[in-house]
């Protein structure tokens, strides 16, 4: 497995999600973000106090957008085809199976990516066997 290249550190402007505004208050409203459009609300005209609204200036930096703490970008593998094209890509991309793969298939792609020297985000998932 080969390092990540080297890269900028990795600063999140927010960690916290952004809550639709009264989803603390009433069950039916979904915590997932909607834009208020009320005439009268107190987030959208952005009070002193009230729930911060996403804007472009929560963006992360564009050289470390979609990096891993590691230094790598996730790159979704199905089957060891997949696996071949990060050959060349190994310090950007590391290999993340998909949920959908079978445990054979699993085995296949982790002692390719070992072959390889590619990275894999979740090489335990759905190996181990019941004893």
């Amino acid at each position: 497995m080969v390092a990540a290249k080297k890269h900028i550190k990795i600063v999140k402007k927010r960690t916290k999600r952004f809550n639709r505004h009264q989803s603390d208050n009433y069950m039916c409203v979904d915590p997932s973000w909607r834009k208020p459009k009320g005439i009268d609300n107190r987030v959208r005209r952005r009070f002193k106090g009230q729930a911060a609204m996403p804007s472009i200036g929560y963006g992360s930096n564009r050289k470390t957008r979609h990096l891993m703490p590691s230094g790598h970008k996730a790159f979704l593998v199905h089957n060891t085809a997949d696996v071949d094209l990060l050959l060349m890509h190994n310090k950007t991309f590391a290999a993340e199976i998909g949920h959908a793969v079978s445990s054979r298939k699993r085995v296949e792609i982790i002692s390719r990516a070992k072959e390889l020297g590619v990275k894999v985000t979740n090489p335990k998932a759905r190996i181990t066997t019941e004893v």
